[in-house]
């Protein structure tokens, strides 16, 4: 990651969900012996000015010695936790993503950073998300602080869903042509949600081993 270009950026960790089908933290699977929310806290540092952490249970994630933001807003998922995010981001682009996917890698985050700023000066997006297996992929994409109003409305019409809500805005699709070059299985937009998940990575990965 030495030659990795920075940018003017910020990073968020979403770590706000309820866990429920999950015995343990998802973030705190270990993949070859390094935590998942460790791992991918790592590659937004090596990209973005300054790294937080999005939760409402902060009292598990002190140990990482980084910013806490709970939902400001009533909670809807990522988008209550992207919303905090983006007010007390100190840039004005925000790359998000979430701790329960271990196979997030420096390529795909660089190359999603890179569409953005070719394009900033002359296009200002809204966001830059890329689209893999013929869906947006709202948990590993770049966000403005021009979709906060936006955002505040979705949140408190009750309207949770990401997709819909990337389609309103002026979004910048990576075409999946371009992200299968870098990540032809999409592993970079895995969830880790539930045990039969865990078991089936566990086993394909070989060499890859998740622990709890």
């Amino acid at each position: 990651m030495e030659n990795t270009i920075r940018y003017p950026i910020s990073g968020a960790m979403l770590a706000g969900g309820e866990n429920k089908r999950f015995p343990v933290l998802k973030g705190f699977l270990k993949l070859n012996g390094v935590t998942v929310i460790e791992k991918n806290l790592k590659l937004l540092d090596s990209l973005c000015d300054d790294v937080l952490i999005s939760t409402n249970t902060p009292e598990f994630y002190f140990g990482h010695q980084r910013i806490m933001l709970g939902d400001i807003l009533p909670s809807r998922g990522p988008m209550s936790g992207i919303h905090s995010a983006l007010l007390n981001s100190g840039n004005e682009n925000l790359f998000v993503t979430a701790c329960d996917m271990p196979f997030l890698n420096n390529e795909i985050l660089s190359f999603i950073c890179k569409r953005h700023f070719e394009l900033y000066r002359d296009i200002q997006y809204d966001a830059t998300i890329p689209v893999y297996n013929g869906k947006a992929q709202p948990l590993c994409g770049i966000y403005r602080k021009s979709v906060l109003l936006s955002l505040e409305r979705h949140i408190l019409e009750q309207k949770n869903s990401m997709y819909m809500f990337l389609r309103q805005i002026n979004t910048n699709f990576i075409n999946e042509a371009e992200i299968k070059k870098i990540d032809p299985d999409g592993d970079s937009f895995v969830n880790i949600n539930t045990i039969d998940d865990y078991e089936m990575f566990k086993r394909r990965e070989g060499e890859f081993v998740l622990t709890i």
